[in-house]
């Protein structure tokens, strides 16, 4: 069994960043596509980022382009969500998420078999 666990969250004014962190256990984790997913109040839970499991590709939601990172680090069973310049609409509950199998990244909710509980991210204005 794979447990995932966030960490890194808090509050922070428009502008700021933060780094969130989702430790794997288990041994296949460097096999594991993961990805960083969100759900905000009252919405539905929502793709962020994606990493594949060998090559690194990355592949972030319009959203967060050009101020979120998506990296992993295989030695430490580690994946990393850089957050630059959040915004109000940024706060959310983050979640992370890791696919079983696969080569390629996915974006969808289904994807995902294993699931972190989530580090609350606020975004003061």
């Amino acid at each position: 069994q794979v447990q995932l666990v966030e960490s890194g969250g808090g509050l922070v004014q428009a502008g700021d960043s933060l780094r969130l962190s989702c430790a794997a256990s288990g041994r296949t984790f460097v096999s594991f596509p993961m990805a960083w997913f969100r759900q905000a109040p009252g919405k539905e839970r929502e793709f962020v980022a994606a990493i594949t499991c060998s090559s690194g590709a990355t592949y972030c939601a319009n959203s967060v382009k050009g101020r979120f990172t998506i990296s992993r680090s295989n030695n430490n069973n580690t994946v990393y969500l850089q957050m630059n310049s959040l915004k109000p609409e940024d706060t959310a509950v983050y979640y992370c998420a890791g696919r079983q199998r696969g080569s390629g990244y996915y974006t969808g909710l289904k994807d995902y078999d294993y699931w972190g509980q989530g580090t609350q991210v606020t975004v003061s204005s």
